[in-house]
């Protein structure tokens, strides 16, 4: 006779250990270099930056007040 728990597959499936070196070398990372691989051109101008960042100072302090 078996046992229930032996009838059911586990949930989540239990999967082999795997080091972090090895999901990196997955994805086909590369280390960062220098500063500039981090670099993005998010914002268009430097007014665009600005309005973002005073929406956000403004989201930090609307609960404070």
């Amino acid at each position: 006779m078996s046992t229930p728990e032996a009838d059911r597959p586990l949930y989540p499936p239990l999967r082999p250990p795997v080091t972090a070196e090895e999901l990196l070398a997955a994805k086909g990372t590369q280390p960062i270099r220098s500063l500039d691989d981090l670099a993005a051109d998010t914002f268009d101008s430097d007014e665009e930056l600005d309005e973002f960042l005073a929406f956000t100072y403004a989201e930090r302090r609307r609960d404070v007040a």
